[in-house]
């Protein structure tokens, strides 16, 4: 879920006597940008001019359809994920931040009047994981149990730290780790962090990459960080063994 940026969002219409009134009550499909809190929360922007805002003003039950199948000769072999919950509008700092940080072309419009964050509140999800792997699950299954304080505080911090001065570390994370092509004229950028792993981005492709065990505050998040580049070093085509420790000691 996490690994991605945009998901299919399913309103219902509503029947009021908009463009859809013939249809209200039907399933509304729309496709939108996603982000998500440190605890897995999901955040949408949202234009209260858009019909499914308008549908979550009446109700605010949604689902969103997150596509984990990119890439694959048989794309139904692939995992997906159908979360419902309901959309609430969010006017907490922190969940602006980060949709922002994750989609920075949203931040032309994020200003106008008409835009704000919502925030998704998971009652269950569905997850598909390929033929057969299927499974139904609860809340707590899905998201941490809370927004560790000392990581939410600092992530501005660490952002701006390694995007200035390790941009190395983040272009083997994302070419070694990630396993994303390493051709392009951009750097990478981290664009979050939470508890699960880090968020990369390079102009409009997304890198994810996980962490071992759940980083709860800044000086585990640093260790972490570190050790995750001498392990891309350590992995890197044409490295020597050895050279690895000779770079990046301090994350």
């Amino acid at each position: 879920m996490r690994a991605v940026g945009l998901a299919a969002l399913s309103t219902a219409l509503r029947g009021d006597g908009g463009q859809g009134a013939a249809c209200g009550g039907w399933p509304y499909p729309s496709l939108v940008q996603v982000a998500f809190d440190l605890d897995g929360t999901p955040l949408l922007l949202l234009s209260t001019l858009a019909d499914h805002t308008k549908n979550i003003a009446r109700d605010p039950r949604v689902g969103l359809l997150f596509d984990g199948t990119a890439g694959l000769a048989e794309p139904l072999s692939g995992p997906r994920l159908s979360v419902l919950g309901r959309a609430e509008r969010s006017d907490e700092p922190r969940h602006r931040a980060r949709f922002l940080a994750r989609h920075p072309g949203a931040a032309l419009y994020a200003g106008f009047g008409d835009f704000g964050i919502y925030a998704v509140s998971v009652k269950r999800a569905h997850l598909v994981a390929g033929f057969g792997r299927v499974a139904w699950l609860d809340r707590a299954d899905l998201l941490l149990p809370g927004v560790p304080a000392a990581l939410a505080g600092a992530e501005a911090a660490i952002l701006s730290h390694m995007n200035a001065d390790h941009a190395d570390a983040l272009r083997l994370y994302a070419t070694v780790l990630a396993k994303r092509r390493p051709e392009g004229a951009e750097d990478w950028i981290m664009t979050g962090i939470d508890p699960d792993g880090c968020d990369l981005r390079r102009s409009g492709e997304m890198a994810r990459v996980d962490f071992d065990h759940s980083v709860e505050n800044p000086e585990d998040a640093r260790v972490t960080l570190a050790g995750l580049a001498r392990q891309a070093r350590r992995s890197a085509p044409g490295v020597a063994d050895g050279e690895s420790d000779s770079n990046d000691r301090d994350g």
